[in-house]
């Protein structure tokens, strides 16, 4: 496979895969900072703040396993467009919350389709991207996430200034969510396409020499995803999310639980640094400005990650990335005492973006690379509900740790958390994937 048609591949994925995702981001990039402003509005205290800001992940978490169900039956477009519309509903509920427990709620809505939206992604670049450059495909698909995590914020902050009205930042993420609809559901299919010039492929290789054809057909052979047109059809038993978990449940309680420390410092991270600021004494503008900062930098490097773990292997990518993390959280930790905590938290905000964008799209590459390739979806509705059991237990326990002790001992705790996955990812990634 050639970079000219891996690139061209790639681009073919862009209207049903990558725009989507950076829409859909876009959005969810512009509301996630006010989530604290906004339930404190409503009444809430720190804890109960973090509690809405967790909310985000709790969704994710329960979203898996009636995503991994849906793909399996109605396609990963459908999913998609169904989770998108979902989505807008939690956006109308949000606008008009009257209370912290509405706020919650429409907030764990967003979290589920988001879910839905993600795990249908996943399968969807798992079946049709070759191993060759599959980890810089997921993280091209990571840095469109990044991309609109990255500008989202920055669109707030500009919205904010211009009318002070947070219910504004909140349409514009129901406006995107229309959009990602639109585009997943009346867009190009790829699959359709390549299955089409295979096809053509084939015809023309009947007809001609085999010479003649040879490297074209080669190329369009790995990118076709239908079924053989001779030979008999293997069939294989589909099994459910929990009877994937048992059948892998050793690689899945030694890889997915690194791998679920992982998104739990992800998560730590998505929720503590709005918290933090507030905490310090910021106002929504800052917060969003420099929340938008950080994922500047964690943008910058998505393709970096990826070439790196094609190149030199899973672990090169995750490994310095969680020990960066880890020690991030817990120097955070100290900084409420030092001269300048906002410097600091400018500084260790974009420190831990660093850390985080070195790891851009592993978690999806890992998926993929354990997942079986003839039925991926039940896999990986089991993977991600254990990683995103890790992404949801955190901010959950930040809120309990914030309302017994303070955000504090929140920090350096998740920066233990950090390099207690980077060990398990030296113990466990080099005996489970040698090869990558």
């Amino acid at each position: 496979m050639t970079a000219d048609s891996s690139g061209n591949i790639l681009m073919r994925f862009a209207p049903m895969i990558y725009g989507p995702t950076v829409l859909f981001t876009l959005g969810e990039g512009a509301v996630i900072p006010l989530f604290p402003v906004i339930a404190a509005r409503l009444g809430a205290d720190l804890a109960v703040a973090a509690l809405v800001a967790a909310a985000l992940v709790v969704g994710q978490l329960f979203g898996n396993v009636p995503a991994g169900w849906a793909v399996a039956r109605i396609g990963e477009r459908l999913t998609m467009t169904f989770a998108g519309l979902a989505g807008i509903l939690g956006v109308v509920a949000m606008v008009f919350a009257t209370s912290v427990g509405m706020l919650m709620a429409s907030v764990f809505i967003i979290g589920f389709c988001a879910s839905a939206f993600g795990l249908a992604r996943h399968s969807f670049m798992t079946t049709r991207v070759p191993l060759a450059f599959r980890a810089r495909a997921l993280a091209l698909l990571g840095g469109s996430w990044r991309l609109g995590m990255f500008v989202g914020p920055f669109v707030a902050a500009a919205i904010l200034l211009a009318t002070g009205n947070e219910q504004i930042v909140m349409w514009f993420f129901g406006g995107c969510l229309l959009a990602c609809v639109a585009l997943v559901f009346f867009g190009p299919d790829p699959e359709e396409q390549l299955q089409a010039e295979a096809s053509a492929a084939r015809r023309a290789m009947d007809a001609t020499t085999p010479t003649e054809f040879e490297l074209e057909a080669e190329d369009l052979m790995l990118e076709d995803t239908g079924e053989v047109s001779t030979g008999s059809i293997p069939t294989f038993e589909r099994q459910g999310v929990f009877a994937t978990m048992w059948a892998n449940r050793r690689v899945l309680s030694r890889v997915g639980v690194a791998a679920a420390t992982l998104s739990s410092v992800r998560a730590a991270r998505t929720a503590m640094l709005p918290l933090w600021g507030l905490a310090i004494g910021l106002d929504a503008e800052h917060i969003a400005l420099i929340v938008g900062i950080s994922g500047a930098i964690d943008f910058a490097l998505f393709y970096a990650s990826g070439q790196i773990m094609d190149r030199f292997g899973r672990i090169w990518a995750v490994l310095p990335s969680m020990i960066a993390m880890g020690l991030g959280f817990i120097v955070l930790a100290f900084t409420q005492e030092f001269t300048g905590p906002v410097i600091w938290f400018i500084a260790l905000s974009a420190f831990l973006a660093l850390g985080n964008g070195l790891s851009s799209g592993i978690l999806l590459t890992l998926g993929a690379d354990l997942a079986p390739q003839h039925d991926p979806a039940p896999f990986l509705g089991a993977w991600r509900t254990l990683t995103d059991a890790g992404g949801a237990v955190t901010p959950l326990a930040v809120a309990g740790i914030i309302g017994v002790a303070s955000i504090t001992w929140a920090s350096g705790l998740v920066g233990v958390v950090g390099l207690v996955g980077a060990v398990m990812f030296a113990r466990w990634l080099p005996k489970y994937m040698p090869h990558k």
